[in-house]
């Protein structure tokens, strides 16, 4: 296996269409959990993504693996729940030939660390493997100093399912 060399990027304005390909993906993976269905166009759209552009405390970046555009991360300053917190990972996609390699896991340690402070991370109950992964890293990252919100109503899913929040300070 070569080497991996992984590169975490901001995504400039330029490359909007590129992440907007890459969302349409994500949104149908998640589609059998949140119960989404897509628009007259035949796509699921992603309503805030002009905003990581145009507003203040929104991040984007590209996941490249050895030069290939492999996924994306968007970290906002918008908590999900009621909960004062620096950061939230609203969005974090890797494609699904590239997982289980520690890819992610290197991936979220990176944005961590370079976003320091209190955040939140919401993820879909019924995703066992998103569950698995989120509760995993953050688990290691922060040695178990972590909290898990299982009851939020504010965290209401497509489906009618109640989200998890995970909450912790890097």
């Amino acid at each position: 296996m070569e080497k991996m060399n992984i590169k975490i990027v901001p995504i400039k304005i330029s490359q909007k269409e590129i992440v907007r390909n890459l969302l349409e993906k994500y949104l149908y993976e998640f589609s059998q959990y949140r119960g989404t269905d897509v628009n007259d166009l035949g796509l699921y759209g992603f309503p805030y993504l002009d905003n990581y552009w145009t507003e203040k405390n929104r991040w984007p970046y590209f996941i490249k693996l050895n030069k290939k555009l492999i996924g994306f991360v968007f970290i906002n300053d918008f908590p999900e729940v009621n909960i004062k917190t620096d950061y939230t990972m609203s969005e974090f996609f890797i494609m699904y030939k590239y997982r289980k390699n520690g890819i992610g896991r290197y991936c979220v340690n990176y944005l961590l660390g370079k976003h320091k402070g209190k955040w939140q991370i919401t993820f879909h109950p019924k995703n066992n493997i998103s569950k698995s992964f989120w509760i995993n890293v953050i688990n290691d990252y922060t040695k178990g100093n972590y909290k898990i919100y299982k009851n939020i109503k504010e965290v209401k899913f497509e489906d009618g399912t109640i989200g998890y929040v995970m909450v912790f300070d890097t």
